[in-house]
């Protein structure tokens, strides 16, 4: 089982950082569909009011959560159908 895990870390960190640019392109086209503008807030953005900024972090929170965990699922369900071993 260890050799599993160890086989799967190049694997997990590939899928991570895919997860990553999907759910930040996932998060931009939910801020725009939103009516919002093009970019979303940063924390120390001095035009933006607290409601605006606190939704948006809470917004990709929630998407960037939500993608990373599919992807890792899925990446482990593939790994089981390929190796007949979960890798976590």
């Amino acid at each position: 089982m260890k050799a599993a895990k160890i086989a799967y870390k190049p694997i997990g960190l590939a899928l991570g950082a895919v997860s990553g640019m999907a759910a930040g392109a996932l998060f931009k086209q939910t801020w725009k569909m939103l009516g919002h503008d093009e970019d979303a807030p940063d924390a120390t953005d001095e035009d933006r009011s607290w409601r605006e900024v606190l939704l948006a972090a809470t917004l990709q929170g929630a998407i960037f959560a939500a993608v990373k965990a599919a992807v890792d699922r899925a990446g482990a369900t593939a790994t089981r159908r390929l190796t007949g071993t979960w890798p976590g």
